[in-house]
């Protein structure tokens, strides 16, 4: 567990991984965050799917009065044949969006995911929200995604820049949809 400073006055987020007992206030974090149902469910699908879902990549932020108010989820994907992880869904609570607890999630969960021995990070997301954390555009490393979306939109972070970056085209797990 740690104890990240939000952007907040006042404001520490706790971020841990994801337990048993967290399932409800994940999915109420999702549901509270999205117009419709389909980032919650996508959640559920890719922890039912084994071959996508790792044990320590799902990540909260707290309030420091231990409410959800935070998370990120990092799943199995690959490039080509090659293993790599996808970031997504990414989700905050309303009351609590642009006071740092989004982050506080994604930098956990990507600090576990290093610390796990993983090398390469996906994200189709906001080109001006992602960089932050060092994702820069995939076509840069020959990655594409199995559709159409401009360059700016898919990133990949390289976690371990000792092992080779994989080119090719993106296997997202079946949840997905693509």
């Amino acid at each position: 567990m740690t104890t990240t400073p939000g952007a907040a006055p006042n404001t520490a987020w706790i971020t841990r991984a994801e337990t048993g007992a967290d399932l409800a206030a994940i999915r109420a974090v999702n549901l509270a965050a999205f117009p419709t149902p389909e980032e919650a469910d996508l959640v559920e699908a890719l922890r039912a799917d084994s071959s996508a879902w790792i044990p320590g990549l799902s990540w909260l932020a707290l309030t420091p009065g231990g409410t959800a108010a935070g998370f990120a989820l990092l799943t199995r994907c690959h490039v080509g044949d090659v293993p790599a992880l996808t970031l997504g869904p990414c989700a905050v609570l309303p009351d609590h969006q642009r006071r740092g607890a989004g982050s506080a999630a994604v930098r956990a969960a990507l600090h576990a995911a290093r610390e796990q021995g993983e090398s390469l990070v996906l994200v189709l997301g906001h080109a001006a929200y992602y960089p932050r954390f060092g994702f820069v555009p995939a076509s840069g490393h020959g990655i594409r995604p199995p559709f159409d979306v401009s360059d700016e939109h898919m990133m990949a972070l390289v976690l371990d820049a000792a092992r080779p970056v994989p080119s090719g085209v993106i296997r997202y797990p079946a949840a997905f949809g693509v």
